[in-house]
Order: structure tokens, then sequence, then C-alpha cells
């Protein structure tokens, strides 16, 4: 059931054009991520559906019974309610229908005129009250505030007491129990810990509710949505799956693209040919074909969509000068304190050239204040610090301190690589999209996006071989964060980072090293994996102890059902077998009838034809993958 239906809607501020020809449908059960460089429309999507904005062109119909959701209408406007009673707000008809039946509950015993009355009212009050929740809100709103980071005490302090943080956890908690049939949410991982994270995922793929979340949080997007939509270009693109699965599709999608443009070019290039062979016969006959072919070139090139190239990101490589030794740091009894707060003690550590670390701990743990100490800016309390030999460590903070504010772009990088001609710096600056006068720009104006930027130039051109990284992710938008990535994945030298980027974390880590009061925890392997050991959440069920008959009991039924899975598995590879030869044989047959002449010719045709072949390439490679996972099981 559709939920939300978009018709050919079009945004614009003055003469900058947002977006246009935008359709689509929100359905029961939809969860959708919502992508797109920063500027592209995503936030002006969300205030055009929720009515804050009138579009310039086109139609949005929120259809009959549906109730949209939006973090920022829920504002926090009684400073001196309680966090938790802000939150019960959401329930103001429940707690009035509850006020009521306890008045009523009191007249019933104390009264005899219309009594009947009043009892049918009690009766309809209570089964409304239980329908809609009225038994659990209560504990479903603490649950919200303790899932969100809030603990006993701090759920009864007033609003005015609340950091900016807090504030922005209470409105999402608001937004959650809303009971609202489409939620929309704009980066709701911001302000949030990894463990508030981790319940706000569970939360999304438990509630029945659908929703479209904008976020750079990749691997909470591949946690959450089903489905991708794309802005780019001023269009929307949308795709099945969520933010991994969208990646291979939008590749193939764009390689559709391009081989669709290609062939009608080559239609039209062969059209041309043929009219001038034509005119220049010159007789009537050949006057008439030529005027045929270009009334065919002219019908070509009215539909003819050229790929448009993707926005402009950044790329760069972190190089090295000189190449490290083996043994890049050697940590021992480090310990750190500020006054009476001791950070951590104990932290031993032993660093090897080219690994890539990650350092984990929960929020003010001193992952942070870590680093600072192993370049020195920092006195520890005790412990030993030992570079290995050429090592040259390069730092990004993550507060952005450091530059001088007074100090344009092109000054910034100037002062700091002076051997550089201004040539080179232009030309450096642009591939972090710093171009034309953007280099002139004050460091004070820029946003923490342009700023990590420019940290990131930096970085680059340093040619450290050991960096060390605070949340370098930070203020980077979602394809600033891929570029990052891979430029980290072909680093050659050795990587520390503190992160919450979980994506990132997955993609490159070696070992993790989870901070703690006491020392270092290390687990080997990427995110997942520590997951896995480590249970930061207690996620993991301990299974209570078995008598030895029940023991054996499980482990025949075990081999049942294991034996049963096997043969499940053997009639489904035969079924596979069988699938993939019959669409390895359509896609034989597409592809010839897309390379006949006569085929090239229809245009409409070629463009039905790439997207069937798309598509059985895409079902091609999932019938692929299951085969090689079901015969791997079974060998």
């Amino acid at each position: 059931m559709a939920l939300v239906t978009v018709q050919e809607l079009m945004m614009e501020f003055g003469e900058q054009l947002l977006f246009e020809g935008m359709s689509f449908e929100i359905q029961k059960g939809d969860r959708i991520g919502l992508i797109g460089v920063n500027g592209c429309g995503k936030t002006t999507l969300f205030k055009l559906l929720t009515g804050e904005y009138s579009p310039a062109g086109g139609t949005i119909v929120i259809h009959k019974n549906t109730t949209v959701g939006y973090m920022e209408q829920h504002v926090c406007r009684n400073l001196d309610r309680s966090a938790y009673d802000e939150v019960m707000t959401v329930f103001d008809e429940l707690t009035e229908m509850e006020k009521e039946l306890e008045g009523l509950n009191a007249l019933i015993g104390s009264v005899s005129n219309g009594l009947d009355e009043m009892v049918s009212r009690q009766a309809f009050l209570h089964d409304e009250f239980t329908r809609r929740g009225g038994l659990t809100c209560k504990s479903r709103a603490r649950s919200a505030l303790l899932g969100l980071g809030f603990d006993d005490d701090s759920i009864r302090l007033p609003v005015s007491a609340l950091s900016g943080g807090q504030r922005a956890k209470l409105q999402l908690a608001k937004l959650l129990l809303c009971d609202a049939q489409l939620l929309l949410l704009d980066e709701p991982t911001n302000h949030l810990d990894t463990e508030s994270i981790q319940w706000l995922e569970d939360y999304l793929t438990g509630t029945d509710s659908s929703y479209v979340v904008i976020s750079h949080d990749r691997y909470f997007l591949d946690k959450t949505t089903n489905r991708t939509f794309e802005i780019e270009n001023r269009k929307m693109c949308r795709y099945n799956g969520n933010y991994s699965a969208f990646l291979p599709q939008k590749e193939e999608h764009l390689l559709s693209m391009q081989r669709a443009y290609d062939n009608t070019m080559k239609e039209i290039n062969r059209l041309e040919g043929i009219v001038e062979q034509q005119r220049r016969w010159n007789r009537e006959k050949n006057i008439k074909t030529a005027e045929s072919k270009m009334k065919a070139i002219h019908r070509l090139e009215q539909s003819l969509e050229k790929p448009e190239n993707a926005p402009s990101s950044i790329r760069f490589d972190l190089g090295i000068k000189n190449r490290s030794g083996d043994d890049v740091l050697n940590v021992q009894g480090l310990s750190l304190s500020f006054g009476e707060n001791r950070l951590f003690s104990g932290v031993d550590m032993e660093i090897h050239r080219g690994e890539r670390i990650f350092i984990l701990g929960p929020n003010g743990c001193g992952k942070t204040s870590l680093l600072k100490t192993l370049l020195g800016k920092y006195k520890p309390q005790t412990g030993r610090i030992r570079f290995g030999e050429g090592v040259r460590p390069g730092y990004y903070d993550q507060i952005q301190t450091g530059m001088d504010s007074d100090k344009t772009v092109f000054e910034e990088l100037s002062d700091c690589f002076p051997a550089m001609t201004n040539t080179e710096i232009r030309n450096t600056l642009a591939r972090f999209l710093f171009k034309n006068d953007d280099v002139f720009k004050p460091l004070s104006t820029l946003s923490g996006g342009e700023r990590a930027r420019v940290l990131l130039t930096e970085l680059m051109l340093a040619g450290a071989n050991l960096l060390l990284l605070d949340e370098p992710t930070n203020h980077l938008d979602i394809n600033s964060c891929a570029a990052l990535q891979d430029a980290l994945a072909d680093y050659q030298g050795t990587l520390i980072i503190v992160s919450h980027d979980r994506y990132l974390i997955n993609a490159l880590a070696d070992r993790i090293l989870y901070l703690t009061p006491e020392g270092i925890k290390e687990y080997e392997g990427s995110y997942e994996d520590f997951l896995e050991k480590a249970d930061p959440f207690g996620k993991k069920k301990t299974a209570p102890a078995k008598q030895e008959q029940g023991e054996k009991q499980t482990e025949y039924h075990k081999k049942k059902e294991m034996d049963a899975q096997r043969r499940r598995d053997k009639a489904r590879l035969t079924r596979l077998e069988k699938d993939i030869a019959e669409m390895e044989e359509k896609l034989s047959s597409l592809n010839e009838e897309l390379n006949d002449p006569d085929t090239a010719a229809d245009y409409e045709r070629v463009l039905s034809i790439t997207t069937e072949i798309s598509s059985c390439e895409s079902s091609l490679e999932i019938m692929y993958e299951e085969w090689e996972s079901i015969s791997e099981r079974i060998s």
C-alpha cells in the first residue's frame, strides 16, 4: 500500500534548480536510505514531504490515514519539564484518557445516577486506551531514553540542563514513539555513541513504521534499509537493497546508460552516412530517402540522453616519502590523568609496519587523549613510548585545531609547504574541490567538511609513513568517505585510527584495540569479528547448562536437521544449475538481438533490451553466489 506518491516533483531556489522530474512511491514496509552529495536537496525533499516547503512543480500526495513524523517537528518548548515528561508529551491523549478513567472509576463507586452511561464510557475508554498502547507507553518512553544513552538520573533532569546532543536524542525519542506510519530521519546517528546507534538500529529493524533516512553512516544504512534513493545531477534514481547492494547496481546502471547512448550515437552516425550518400546521388527517390532518414535521426536525437558526469568528488592518494622500519611503535605501561580524573592506565601496544589499527572504546574513555599522548602533546603520568627507526607520523585532528582562521585556504597550504609553486598549490586544492576563488576563502568561513578537506590536503602532501587519524570521516559526505577509504586502503604506511565509522573499520581493520580504564584489550580482524568476540552490547546469550541425556538428544536432532538441510541443499543446487543454464541462454539471445542492425535502429527496443540484460546479469550474479555458497556447504 502506497503511503506517499510523488509525481514529476521540481524544486528551485531563485535561479538554482535543485531537482526536477522526481517521481516515486513510498510503500508500507519501505525502509529507504536517501543519499547524495551535500547540497543536492535531501533535507529539502523532507521539508516538501512535510509541507514546510511548496514545490515549484509536480505533486505530492500523502495518502489517507498516513501520518508523517519528522524529527524537526518535535521541539522542546517547555525547558522546565524533565526529559522523561517531555518524551511523555507524545502520549498526551493517552494521559488524558487515563485521567478520565481514574475519575470514572471513582465516580462509579460513589453515585447511582447515570451509571449506565458512565460504565459504557469507561468500557470504551479502557478498550481504546489498551488498543493504543496506554498500558505500555510509560515503559516504552523510559526504554527509548535508556536506549539512547540516558540513565535513571538524567531522565529526571529538566530539559534546560541537557546538552545540545541530549536534546537531539530527546527529539529522536519522541519521533520514534509518535506512532507515525512514515518516519523521516535526517542524520539520526549524529550525537549518538556506538551503543545508542546499535539500539536505534535494533529499534528501526523491529518497527512497523516505514521510514526514509538521510545518513552518511554507511554501516547504519546497510543495517536498516531495504531500498536506496540517490539524488544526483538534479534527478533521482531508485535501487533495491541497502547501501552495499546499491553500489554495484549503480555501476551497472551507468554502464547500461552508456551502452544505450553509444548504440544510439552509432545508429545516428550510420543514418547520417546514408543521408550524405543519398544527397550525393540527388535523384527524387534519393531525396525522399534522405528526408526519411533525417526524420529518424531527429527522433533519435529527441530521445537521446547523454550520461551525465558524476558530481565532483575528492580524489587523492596518501603516498609516503620514506619507508619506516618493521617496528613502528612500542608502548608500555602508559597512563594518563587530568587532575583527579584518571582516563586510562596500563596501556601496552606494539605496532608493526603496514598494520591498520583501530582504537575503539566508549565516549570519554580517552581515545583522542591517547593519540595526543603518543604524539607528545600530552605528558603521561607513567609509561614509555618508543617510535621505530625512520617513523614519520602525521596527525588528523577531528577538532580541526592548529589552523590559523585568519588565513585563506591558499595561504594555509602555501605556509605549510613553501617549496610548492602557486600552480602546484592550486592544482592540489582542485583535487579536494577548492577551485577558482574558493582557494581564497578564509578558513574562518569554511564548513566542517571544507576544513576537513584542507586537513586531508595537508596530510596527503606531508608524506608521513605513520598516520594517526582521529575520526577522519566526521564532516565528510558519503562520497568523500568512500574516497578517503579508497586512499587509506592503498596507503603503504601504518595506520592508527580512532573512528566510529563501522563501515570503514570493517573495510580496513587488521586489529582492533579496545581502550578501557585498565588498559587495552586486543581483537584480531574486522568490526564484525570484534562484535562477535567482544560482545560490547551484551547481545550474546549464554545457553543454560544441560544434562548429558539432554545433550545427546540435542545432538541427535542437530544431526537429523543437518542431514535434512543437506538434502535440501542438493535439491536447490540442481534447480539452480537448471535456472543458471536457462538464464545464460536468455542472456545470449538478448545479446544477439542487441547486435542485430535492425534492433539497433529501434531506440526504444535497445533501451528495453539493455535493461533486461542488466536484470539478467544481476540475477545470474545472485544465482552464481548462491551456487558457490551451497557447493562449499555440501562439499
